[in-house]
Order: C-alpha cells, then structure tokens, then sequence
C-alpha cells in the first residue's frame, strides 16, 4: 500500500488533514488552486510542502474521493 501523502492525527491541527511532516492543511492547497493560484504559488507559500506531496494529494483525492 502507497504512503499517503496527508495524515490526520489528532494532536495535529484538531485532526485536520495535512501534509505528511508539516502542520500545512490539505484544504489550504485546494483554497489556493480554487482561488486561481498556481501550485508554484502554493508551493512558495508553504515551502515544507513538496511538489511531490502535492500532486500526491490531489491524486489521492481523486482516487478515493476526498471531499474537496
């Protein structure tokens, strides 16, 4: 089974989903990309989050669905 790039862990945040490492939201990447932010904006913004984590996020979440 893959490693998910974003983990939920209570102590974290309340739970909230983030990047795997980081206290960066999963939501914060999407508020972004909805805003019509580039991913490299993203990315500079929050420079703990990998491009790699990144596109892994929303890869995931198109796989399994997240509610996004």
């Amino acid at each position: 089974m893959p490693i998910l790039p974003v983990e939920c862990d209570p102590d974290v945040l309340g739970g909230t989903p983030v990047f795997v490492g980081t206290r960066v939201p999963f939501q914060t990447l999407l508020e972004y990309l909805e805003g019509g932010d580039s991913l490299g904006t993203f990315l500079d913004h929050f420079p703990t989050v990998s491009r790699t984590q990144a596109i892994a996020a929303l890869e995931a979440a198109k796989e399994v669905h997240w509610p996004v």
